[in-house]
């Protein structure tokens, strides 16, 4: 993925595995490119454009009616072409269901990748939605509960301002390391840590 680099992707995972040699924890580093396709959004302007058109047209103008069916069809056509395209399609998604879709991808992700079956609930998720410009930490009971109010939020919000500064890469490291110390003050490593998640950045295209 363009967004960030093979050598910070390296970078990350290093991060990572450095992180859980400290703690019975573990962390999960998810960047996806998005969370949803809204490929309904264009559907749904079109049809209601397109519903909206004849009415002028019916009662304004002596247009036979298999005129007027015409120009609905070609509205509807033209108006599915112009918001299409990724960027202007994302751009008609209110930004509440663009935080709500990738909320949702998160929680997915924090059961697809196993960290709620961690032995004292110490799985931490770190997750990125490049197109909704999205990022959240998912903790689990047995961490969250051991950290004070707002701590993740304050994790979150170096990680944006690096990202938005052009360092993903660093932004992620940061809060790998942030993470990582949370979990060693309070979980250190046991006498039996199996390490069965991966060390390494999940890229979800």
């Amino acid at each position: 993925m363009a967004f960030i680099s093979e050598q910070d992707q390296a970078r990350i995972g290093q991060a990572i595995v450095a992180a859980e040699r400290k703690t019975s924890g573990e962390i999960v580093a998810v960047l996806s490119g998005e969370s949803a396709s809204y490929l309904h959004v264009p559907f749904l302007w079109a049809g209601l454009i397109a519903l909206i058109v004849p009415w002028p047209l019916v009662y304004l103008t002596w247009l036979p009616v298999q005129t007027i069916y015409l120009v609905q069809l070609a509205t509807f056509m033209l108006i599915l072409l112009l918001t299409l395209p990724r960027r202007v399609r994302y751009a008609l998604v209110p930004q509440s269901v663009k935080r709500e879709r990738a909320h949702r991808r998160a929680v997915e992700q924090f059961l697809v990748q196993n960290l709620h079956t961690t032995a004292g609930r110490t799985g931490v998720l770190i997750y990125v939605s490049v197109a909704e410009r999205y990022a959240e930490i998912i903790a689990d009971t047995g961490i969250d509960a051991k950290v004070p109010k707002g701590t993740w939020q304050a994790i979150v919000d170096d990680l944006t301002a690096n990202i938005a500064d052009g360092k993903a890469g660093d932004g992620f490291v940061h809060a790998v390391e942030r993470s990582g110390d949370l979990l060693a003050k309070h979980f250190p490593p046991g006498t039996r840590d199996p390490n069965e998640l991966p060390n390494h950045l999940i890229i979800i295209e």
